[in-house]
């Protein structure tokens, strides 16, 4: 994404400060994974949002109105023995050039500079509650202000969150995102593709997951999450992640997974017969979940709110079960008492972009969120069937589907960013078989 991306937004955001405001954003910090091996790196999407920059150990300061500069960031200096033991580093000159910094500081000089940079700021805007540690030096800076105030200094008398200005941007997507995060969906479109072609009995679920990763990082991604592969009764554990399963001849497989392409996003599920070919049962689930997922893709519109795809998928999820004999009684009762949560448990969808439940309220008030232009959400309705199910006939038994797109709400409707994956029982049997 270019920096002119990142500029854009960080003016959108002092436009709605005040010149006498100060937004401090501090990164992730680095975690260890075990003694000293540490996890990869993942820039906090905040701070990445608004400058693009993907080193740890870095605080962005934006003051609007300031004469020497409003995008202020703290980074790590170049250090020719580090950069040997550990990578490159921006440094201060590229803090400025590449990632459009208009001034550049040692991160290591940030409590002797920040400090005077808070003077005579009336807010400050900053997440409390995200990093403790970070949270205590943002007070200790504004209490050694308040100290000084005999000198005629004055400290920021609010503390206000970024949250509500930052997350209700980053929920509409520019071209630039949007781009992004459809090439995040084709890639994983053709990672799912090549784990349904080589699926069969006796692999293990690893083996799948293993081709979605490659199938990622060839193209410069990283999962966007732990990608979930479960074969059998395990697709009926919503957060299964263990993966270390073998998969059985005659059951199903449920893989949800997605890449992650420049910090943005896909969020994908498929289940299919790991041999191929769907049983009676399995067709006759897996068909009305995906009826259920088209009556709600159908809701994906501007003027609709947030909640009506969920009700559309319940709708015609329970009046599927009354059917099918796995729940008894009139279908308008039975939604109303929720009866259907037996088998479909979660919500229709999320927001998605950045963070893959990602950030955005869906209630303005009491109200549940419009839908509009740029807003991109998943809708994944779903049916799950433990073994042991009181009632349930034993052919119903461990039968775990889900069906997860990407959708993005255009000017005139929807688009399915991931409408390249096959969805239907035809679909689906064709690929495995090599049609």
């Amino acid at each position: 994404m270019e920096e002119k991306e990142f500029t854009r937004r960080r003016k959108r955001l002092m436009q709605m400060m005040g010149h006498g405001d100060i937004a401090i954003l501090p990164t992730a910090p680095v975690k260890i994974r075990n003694r000293d091996a540490e996890y990869p790196y993942r820039a906090d999407s905040d701070f990445y949002y608004l400058t693009g920059f993907p080193e740890p150990e870095a605080v962005a300061v934006i003051i609007p109105g300031r004469k020497h500069g409003e995008f202020i960031l703290f980074c790590r200096e170049k250090d020719q023995e580090m950069e040997t033991w550990h990578g490159r580093r921006a440094g201060l000159e590229d803090a400025c050039e590449i990632y459009g910094a208009d001034d550049a500081f040692p991160f290591s000089d940030i409590d002797e500079i920040l400090p005077g940079l808070l003077e005579n700021r009336e807010r400050v805007f900053y997440t409390m509650g995200c990093d403790a540690h970070f949270d205590q030096s943002v007070i200790g800076w504004v209490n050694q202000l308040r100290e000084k105030v005999r000198a005629g200094i004055h400290a920021p008398g609010e503390f206000v969150t970024l949250d509500h200005l930052l997350h209700d941007m980053r929920l509409y997507k520019s071209r630039s995102e949007i781009k992004t995060m459809r090439r995040a969906a084709k890639i994983s479109v053709e990672a799912h593709k090549r784990a349904m072609k080589i699926c069969k009995p006796g692999m293990m679920e690893y083996e799948l997951e293993a081709e979605l990763v490659h199938g990622f990082k060839k193209h410069g991604c990283h999962p966007a999450y732990n990608s979930i592969v479960g074969g059998g009764a395990n697709g009926c554990i919503l957060h299964y992640v263990e993966n270390n399963e073998e998969l059985n001849n005659k059951e199903l497989v449920l893989i949800d997974a997605g890449a992650e392409l420049d910090c943005y996003a896909s969020d994908i599920t498929r289940t299919f017969p790991v041999n191929g070919r769907f049983t009676a049962a399995q067709k006759a689930l897996y068909e009305l979940v995906l009826a259920a997922q088209n009556a709600a893709i159908a809701k994906v519109a501007p003027g609709n709110h947030w909640n009506d795809p969920h009700i559309a998928a319940i709708r015609v999820l329970t009046r599927g079960l009354v059917k099918l004999g796995l729940l008894k009684g009139q279908p308008a009762k039975l939604i109303k008492e929720e009866a259907y949560r037996r088998f479909y448990m979660h919500r229709t969808g999320h927001w998605l972009g950045m963070d893959v439940h990602d950030v955005g309220d869906y209630k303005v008030g009491e109200q549940w969120r419009v839908l509009e232009p740029g807003m991109v959400l998943t809708v994944e309705p779903g049916i799950y069937i433990p073994a042991g199910s009181k009632g349930v006939a034993k052919k119903w038994w461990n039968i775990g589907i889900r069906i997860e797109d990407d959708v993005l709400v255009t000017r005139d409707g929807h688009d399915l960013l991931s409408k390249h994956l096959p969805r239907t029982v035809e679909e689906i049997e064709a690929l495995m078989e090599g049609d």
